[in-house]
């Protein structure tokens, strides 16, 4: 056993350190938020639930292998940060039953347990269908977390969409439950925020949780909620303003939170379904250093209009701008008259089947979100008989893809099914462009779901012959089917030039003098990426540092180091979770490194022998992670973008930072021995970074030797004549 104070390796049992004496009682863990208490309390000092042991009925011990998805098992199981635990952007939503001692005292214990059993079902199917993660039962309700073990840059939208869902079906089962004189409901809670999130216990009894203020906060603030009603704080407010409809409930006084809580209800979804749109609400900004690349858009549309259609990929790292250089483009489109159908592919539509192509058929007939069963019907029917009166055949095809028809009619993921709607849509395609060009467009392709990834590729086949366009736009991880051929072209989107940068960050800011250098500032850590400099200078006003207005900022503090906003960490963690164990391992490593290693350097550090370290190596080279900066003797690499670089080093938890800082030192004093003058300021830091200050101060006092013998052979060499 480990003492947390002071590191010392205490024997199995022991109650107190032998080398400090703190001790080392673990305390009660909270059952609701999972925070260790001082033994003694009666309340949660985190949360605020009762410790006594005479708690509301609860709920049989539930093995959380039994209840969490295998892919979720499988990630916790086999990846290292995951076991070790790490830092993470999560969303924590709490749901319990209101009153549920009353509901208990006048049912059957087993009757009870029924209802609890089909309340549980119905919060972890709504939080699993959005692939977040049950990670504690607290007796009358659950706690669940999004975006851990698996990082999500929507987060925050997953949990609200998840708590609709389930407080949708819930009260459906409480209008059930009526008539026997049963008043159920439940209230939710949500916050977003930075958690530690980890493995406690062993591979015998294993919970994955986190830990953090904002935990505790997410439960403080369902405690507000009233029966029924979903809260959010501001901080998830923030994220999900304008994807939902919120009502704002002003400033609450919360129990261990020093300043009052601003807190928001959600009431429902809101208008907007994308990034883009979200960001127009605070006015998009003048596209800027993309003139070249809407120029080669424009020469590529000119052969669909001679009957050759054709088919371009967007290619660029998340933030880059391909969703707005593709907007910029369909409204040029739209202003000569082509007809243009959209698809958007949210994150969380992954793991719908044929999301997708539905969205795709409701674009083609102008089909809105609020028409009902029997509209939809007439629309779809009128509009294929308008084309061709011989597609009538495929209105029920199109009407159970579309999910209006009688929910006892087959599963329309069926193989025989996907081979019909492929037939339909090539022969759609050719009629709609028959007379007139047609462009379709697949936003954000990389989270498209795979049925209708498949049926993409039969839809880009189709447009050989045909006044078709197909734009996709997608990150450098996705390999769609349909790549490649005479009719396909690819546009690898860079970031921002540093000209084009400053013109960008003229426009948000301004030109006020009290702005001084933080234009270089934020272009050196942003790295030429739109999305990131434009959430960079909202995260200032927000803070309160930058006052004013959008382009006529003024500085109102000094800024040394500029923070890293939420939405971007949260979007860069998502893609370095999608990397394999070893990839993440060695960028993990380089990221403690610094911004640029050479491979003997890693692989000391990573662990990893020569065949597993080139295979990671090739693997964050093609996601865009790292880039070869020299080729040989001694190959160099880089990260692509700063940040990147402080995401993997944030993520990664004190302790573990720690020792690979002093690995590696260690790997330097090996691997440089002929040049340790050179490198000791080097080494001291990364000693001093692992917490051994001893073998810091030694290395600093040696490089402080070198900074002298060189002063002193300068003096001479003037002296010289």
């Amino acid at each position: 056993m480990q003492c947390p104070r002071c590191r010392h390796e205490t024997r199995d049992g022991a109650r107190f350190c032998g080398q400090c004496g703190v001790s080392l009682d673990p305390g009660m863990a909270c059952p609701r938020c999972a925070a260790v208490n001082p033994p003694g309390q009666k309340f949660c000092d985190a949360c605020g639930a009762s410790l006594s042991p005479t708690a509301p009925p609860r709920a049989p011990a539930r093995d959380a292998r039994a209840y969490t998805p295998h892919h979720l098992i499988e990630k916790i199981l086999t990846t290292k940060s995951a076991l070790e635990g790490e830092r993470k952007q999560v969303s924590v939503l709490f749901a319990d039953l209101v009153d549920s001692m009353r509901l208990a005292e006048g049912l059957d214990a087993e009757e009870w347990h029924r209802i609890l059993d089909r309340v549980f079902a119905i919060l972890m199917r709504a939080v699993h269908r959005f692939e977040g993660t049950i990670n504690q039962f607290t007796g009358d309700g659950v706690m669940a977390l999004f975006g851990a073990p698996v990082a999500h840059e929507d987060h925050a939208r997953r949990a609200c969409h998840a708590a609709l869902s389930a407080r949708e079906e819930l009260r459906a089962y409480a209008s059930a439950l009526r008539p026997r004189g049963l008043e159920l409901s439940v209230r939710m809670g949500l916050n977003s925020g930075e958690v530690v999130v980890g493995k406690i216990g062993d591979d015998l009894r294993m919970d994955y949780t986190a830990q953090g203020h904002s935990v505790g906060l997410a439960a403080r603030v369902q405690q507000l909620a009233a029966p029924g009603a979903v809260l959010l704080t501001e901080h998830t407010a923030r994220l999900v303003e304008g994807f939902f409809a919120l009502a704002d409930l002003g400033l609450h006084a919360v129990k261990g939170v020093s300043v009052p809580v601003r807190v928001f209800e959600l009431r429902g979804i809101g208008p907007l379904r994308t990034r883009l749109e979200a960001s127009g609400l605070r006015g998009l900004s003048r596209l800027i250093g993309r003139e070249a690349e809407l120029a080669w858009l424009d020469s590529i549309l000119a052969r669909p209009m001679e009957s050759k259609g054709q088919v371009i990929g967007v290619v660029g790292e998340a933030g880059v701008g391909k969703s707005r250089l593709c907007a910029e483009f369909i409204e040029r489109c739209r202003a000569r008259g082509v007809a243009v159908f959209e698809v958007h592919c949210p994150a969380h539509g992954a793991t719908v089947p044929w999301l997708a192509i539905r969205e795709l058929l409701r674009s083609c007939f102008a089909l809105a979100d609020g028409d009902s069963a029997e509209a939809i019907r007439r629309r779809v029917g009128q509009a294929l008989h308008e084309l061709d009166p011989g597609l009538g055949d495929a209105v029920p095809l199109i009407l159970e893809v579309l999910g209006v028809t009688d929910p006892t009619a087959p599963d329309h993921s069926a193989p025989s099914v996907a081979e019909r709607l492929a037939g339909f849509m090539r022969r759609f395609v050719r009629l709609r462009s028959a007379t007139d060009p047609v462009v379709l467009l697949l936003d954000d392709a990389h989270w498209i779901d795979r049925a209708s990834d498949e049926l993409m590729r039969e839809i880009a086949a189709s447009v050989g012959d045909s006044r078709t366009l197909l734009l996709a736009n997608f990150r450098p991880e996705y390999r769609p089917a349909w790549i490649g051929g005479s009719r396909y072209h690819q546009l690898a989107l860079s970031p921002l030039g540093d000209e084009a940068s400053r013109e960008l960050l003229r426009e948000l800011l301004g030109a006020d003098s009290s702005l001084g250098d933080l234009s270089e500032l934020i272009c050196e850590r942003t790295g030429g990426n739109p999305f990131f400099t434009e959430e960079v200078v909202q995260t200032l006003a927000a803070s309160g540092s930058l006052v004013g207005e959008r382009g006529a900022y003024r500085l109102t503090a000094s800024i040394d180091a500029l923070a890293l906003p939420a939405t971007v960490q949260a979007l860069l963690a998502a893609r370095i979770d999608r990397l394999g164990e070893p990839a993440k391992q060695v960028l993990q490593a380089a990221a403690v490194i610094g911004k640029q290693f050479d491979e003997p350097l890693l692989r000391e550090v990573s662990g990893l022998d020569d065949r597993d370290l080139v295979a990671a190596l090739g693997a964050l080279e093609d996601g865009e992670f790292l880039r070869l900066v020299t080729p040989s003797p001694r190959p160099e690499y880089g990260f692509k973008h700063p940040l990147m670089r402080e995401v993997a080093y944030r993520s990664q938890l004190g302790e573990r930072r720690a020792r690979l800082h002093a690995a590696v030192a260690t790997a330097l004093e090996k691997l440089r021995a002929d040049r340790l003058g050179e490198y000791a300021s080097l080494i001291a830091h990364h000693w001093e970074a692992s917490g051994m200050r001893f073998e810091a101060a030694r290395w600093k006092r040696r490089a402080a030797l070198k900074v002298a013998n060189i002063k002193v052979r300068g003096r001479r060499s003037r002296q010289t004549p």
